[in-house]
C-alpha cells in the first residue's frame, strides 16, 4: 500500500483566490524518498502546506489519501497524529526556549519519546544540546538537525522536508543527505523532499517536476531532473545528466 496518494488535487489561496495547484496527482511508496522539484514560485511549498492542512488554502477538488485514510478535510493536528509531518524551509529561532522545551512543544498532539536518543539520531550530543537555547548562536547545520529532531518527535510515517538543504554549504548538505537516509532506516518513515538540487538523486527513488502548480513530469529521479534542467535552461547541467544517463543505459 502507498503511504500517500494525491489524486487530482486542485487548490486556491484563500485570500487572493489564485489557483496554486492544478490537478496534481502522484503517489509515494512506503519507506521511500520522493523528490518534488520545481523553480521558485512553482507551488512546491504551497503543496506541502496543503498536504499538511495549514491555513491560507482551500482545496477545490481532489483527494489526499494518507496511510489508507482520506485526510482531505482533516485538521492539521489530526494529520500529525496519524504520522504526517512537515519541516519548514527556515527553522525557527526562540531566544528564550531550550532545545528540550522546543522538542516538547505541542506534545498533547504527538509522541515525544526519548529526547536524548532523538538528538543522537540526528547527530547531536544530547548532553550539549538539550539545555542550549534555540537562538542565533546555533549554526545552520545544527538548527536543521534540531528541526529534524522536532519532526521525529511526532513518530512520523511521512516526513515532508521543504528545502532542508537551503542555506547550507556543500559539505553540510552532503552530510544532511546521509543523515536523511539514516533517519529513514531508523524510523521506517517515507520522505517527501522538496528540492532543486540534483545531488539528491543518490537518495531519491522517484520524483515529480512541478511547474505553475501542475505536475509536468514524474518518474525516476534522473529523468525528472533532466526534464527540469531542460525547462529552466540549465544547459550545462542538462548535458551532464544526459551523458550520465546514456552511460548507465549503455552499460546495461
Amino acid at each position: 500500500m502507498k503511504i500517500l496518494k494525491v489524486e487530482n488535487l486542485s487548490a486556491i489561496a484563500t485570500e487572493s483566490k489564485k489557483k496554486i495547484l492544478d490537478n496534481v496527482s502522484f503517489t509515494i511508496d512506503r519507506r521511500s524518498v520522493f523528490a518534488l522539484i520545481g523553480p521558485n514560485g512553482s507551488g512546491k511549498t504551497s503543496l506541502a502546506h496543503v498536504l499538511m492542512g495549514l491555513s491560507g488554502y482551500k482545496i477545490t477538488s481532489g483527494k489526499i489519501i494518507f496511510n489508507g485514510k482520506d485526510i482531505t478535510k482533516w485538521p492539521t493536528y489530526k494529520r500529525a497524529q496519524l504520522g504526517l509531518t512537515l519541516a519548514f524551509q527556515e527553522p525557527a529561532y526562540f531566544d528564550n526556549i531550550t532545545v528540550a522545551n522546543f522538542l516538547r512543544l505541542g506534545d498533547e498532539y504527538k509522541w515525544v519519546g526519548d529526547l536524548g536518543q532523538i538528538l543522537s539520531d540526528v547527530g547531536l550530543d544530547p548532553t550539549k544540546f538539550l539545555s542550549r537555547k534555540l537562538d542565533n548562536k546555533l549554526s545552520g547545520g545544527e538548527r536543521r538537525r534540531i528541526e529534524l529532531a522536532s519532526v521525529m518527535t511526532i513518530k512520523p510515517k511521512l516526513m515532508i522536508l521543504d528545502e532542508p538543504d537551503a542555506g547550507l554549504d556543500i559539505i553540510i548538505y552532503r552530510e544532511l543527505y546521509d543523515l536523511l537516509d539514516s533517519i529513514r532506516e531508523k524510523t521506517g518513515a517515507s520522505i517527501l523532499l522538496i528540492t532543486h538540487r540534483e545531488e539528491i538523486g543518490s537518495l531519491a527513488d522517484k520524483a515529480a517536476f512541478l511547474n505553475n502548480g501542475k505536475i509536468v513530469y514524474k518518474g525516476k529521479f534522473d529523468r525528472v531532473m533532466l526534464e527540469y534542467c531542460r525547462a529552466v535552461g540549465r544547459r550545462k547541467r542538462c548535458r551532464k545528466l544526459q551523458e550520465d544517463k546514456e552511460i548507465r543505459e549503455g552499460s546495461k
